[in-house]
Formats: structure tokens, sequence, C-alpha cells
């Protein structure tokens, strides 16, 4: 009895112990499952946050865009041009131009079709067709030809106002460097106002090609006669030369282009009388190795901008108006310069400070027959002198 008593007490106090959880002495207590765990030694990843783009990406993108809009918008105006004369057409050359309306009249460089028989224009889409020259102009520098083809098939290109080109403004050439063609280059206008020298019909007196816009948008031969753009794909100017460092031809990162507000006068005229007239003063300067200033301190000149006259062309317009060249000649480190004569400062009443600011005012502003005032210093005074414009002589 005792033995019985002794193991009810045994059974209740492992009741107390498994925390008074109730249950069978017979029973056995039912395992618990654990789940089942898949790739539990990979966690999972965290989602993706985007990021958005760098304002650096964002604005190279935007140019990229803009580049290849203006390439895909005015490439198809743009063409090659190959020329071939001489005898048996054996003489070869080529270069670029680009359509200016749809009657088929396309601008290039006057050296790029001078002494051509035979001119074949090839467009972006590979047609070519032959060309006629309508009108060259050898102090500009600049030429029209003419093709006959459907409108349809032309896409001129708008001239631009060249006088509002800044220097460190994005351009765009496109031409056929070396025979590649439709090959676009990138620059800047790196500087405004340049000087080239200009061929002479007659190869005797030289004049000046003057406002020439200088660019570092690489220009090679076969680019002469292409367009300089700016970033709405509108002319600024025509590629027409490089300066190079005598050994080679290729670009050295200068480049000149003949402005689009040359472009427009000197095609204008050529359309319609094949040929140019340009306004003429009659004078000659020493100066060309130094700047007015330059000369001013050296000869105590009376001021430091103009157009100090060297000598009159005899029966010109400057000689009829009774304009005055130098009496004297002088030597300015160890160059002989012609002083004493006088000094052109404004022509109707606009600033003359150089020579190839006047020679650009006239050519720009003046026209042949026009009587203009000029404004002079001879000593001590300021005179008004008119003068009657003459053409340049042929």
């Amino acid at each position: 009895m005792k033995t019985v008593k002794l193991a009810i007490f045994v059974v209740l106090l492992a009741a107390v112990a498994a925390g008074c959880r109730q249950f069978s002495v017979f029973e056995t207590p039912t395992p618990v499952k654990q789940p089942i765990l898949i790739n539990a030694a990979a966690p999972t990843a965290a989602p993706q946050t985007l990021t958005k783009p760098d304002p650096l990406t964002i604005a190279a993108d935007e140019v990229d865009t803009l580049l290849e809009n203006i390439y895909q918008r005015a490439n198809p105006g743009v063409v090659n041009i190959d020329v071939a004369g001489g005898a048996n057409l054996t003489e070869f050359g080529s270069g670029s131009g680009f359509v200016i309306d749809t009657d088929g009249h396309i601008v290039t460089n006057n050296h790029v079709v001078e002494g051509a028989d035979e001119i074949d224009v090839t467009f972006a889409d590979g047609s070519v067709t032959t060309a006629k020259v309508v009108g060259r102009d050898t102090y500009s520098d600049l030429a029209v030809i003419k093709v006959d083809l459907e409108a349809s098939k032309l896409s001129p290109l708008t001239l631009s106002d060249s006088d509002q080109t800044k220097v460190g403004q994005r351009v765009v050439a496109i031409g056929n460097p070396f025979g590649l063609v439709g090959t676009m280059t990138v620059g800047i206008i790196s500087g405004k106002g340049r000087t080239l020298p200009a061929d002479s019909p007659s190869g005797g007196t030289s004049f000046s090609n003057p406002d020439i816009l200088q660019t570092d948008a690489a220009i090679n031969p076969g680019n002469s006669g292409g367009p300089l753009l700016n970033s709405n794909g509108e002319v600024i100017g025509v590629n027409a030369a490089i300066r190079t460092d005598g050994t080679n031809r290729a670009n050295s990162g200068v480049g000149f282009a003949i402005p689009s507000n040359t472009v427009k006068r000197v095609a204008a005229q050529l359309l319609k009388d094949g040929q140019v007239s340009y306004p003429y003063l009659g004078v000659s300067v020493d100066s060309n190795h130094f700047t007015t200033g330059e000369l001013a301190a050296a000869l105590k000149l009376p001021v430091k901008q103009g157009v100090l006259i060297a000598s009159v062309v005899g029966g010109g317009p400057a000689e009829r108006a009774g304009l005055k060249g130098g009496d004297r000649q002088v030597t300015v480190r160890g160059i002989p310069v012609r002083a004493g004569g006088d000094i052109i400062i404004a022509i109707d009443g606009d600033a003359i400070k150089s020579f190839d600011d006047m020679i650009a005012y006239l050519a720009a502003r003046k026209q042949v027959g026009e009587t203009v005032t000029v404004t002079i210093i001879r000593g001590s005074d300021t005179l008004q002198v008119p003068v009657m414009l003459d053409e340049r002589p042929r």
C-alpha cells in the first residue's frame, strides 16, 4: 500500500515540474515539426533603387542629340564637287558646296571651280549630276554653280546673319575632306575680323578679303566651299582656307570661313550679273607690318586708329577728291614707311580703325558710284572731303 502511494506522489511531482501541463501518465508528447528552409544560405536580395542620371550625363546627351539633328537636317543640302579641266580633262580637283535655293543654285569657293571644263556634283544620297558655272568672284573667292534637278530633290540651307556670331559659340563644318564624303567636324568660332589675301583677276593690284571668321573646327583639303553652321543648322560661313606649318596641307587648328553676309551680297550679284562690283577709294598703305597704333607711336601721329595714306592711285577717286599720300620715307623697325599723308578716320561718320576695316566697310555698306564723306586728319586740321567711289579695277 505504501508502495502505491509513493508512486502516486512521484507522478504528481513530475506534473508540477512540467509546468502544470496535464497529460496522461502513459502519453508521449508529440514532437513539434520545424519549417523546411529552401536556399537558406542565399538571403533575399534587397530591391534596387533607381537613381537619377547625373546632370553632366544629361547635358552630354543633349549635345549629342543637337549635333545629330544638325547633321541630319543639313547634310542633304551639302554636295561634293569634282572638277576636270585642261587638255583631255586630265587636271582634276575636288571640293564641297551647298544648295541655296530650289532652282538648283549651289555656292562654293571660286578656287574649287576656277578653270574647270567639267563639273560633277554628288549629293548625299549618292546621286550625281553635272553643273555649270553661273558666276565667279576672285576677290571674295566665291562662286555659284547650277544643277538641273527637280525642286523636290534639293534641300537648300539657310544663310544666317554672320554679324551676330560670337567668339566661343559652337560651330559645325560639313564637307568632303580628302574625298571623305559627308564628314562633320565640330568646334567654335575662335576669332572674327580676320583678313585673307584675295586674288586679283588681272594679277595686278592686291586686295584683301576682310571680315573672315576663324574656327578651330577641323577643315582640310576638300572642305573648301562647304558650309560652316551654327547650332540652328544655319550657314554662318563658307569654309575657304586653313593655316598650316608649310610642310603639309593638313589642318593645324586654325581654319577660315567667308562670312554668310558676304555670301548673300556676292551670290545676289552673281545670280543677277554673273560678276561682282566693289567700291574703290584708290588709296594704298605701307603699314601691313604694323597696326595704326604702332605707327602712331613711332611717327608721333595725332590718332591711334585710322588709315595712314601712303599713296593715292593716279586718276582714282581719292586723287580726284584731293586726298594726299605720304611726302617722305621713314624707317620703322627696319621697314620703310611713307609718312606725311592724310589719315582717314571716318567714312560717312562711321569710325574707320584700320585699312582692313575700311575695305570691309566699303564692300559691305557702299555702292559703286556712291558719294561718301571721308573724314581725314591733315597736319593739325580735321577735314571732311566728299569722294565719289569708282569700281575696283578688274
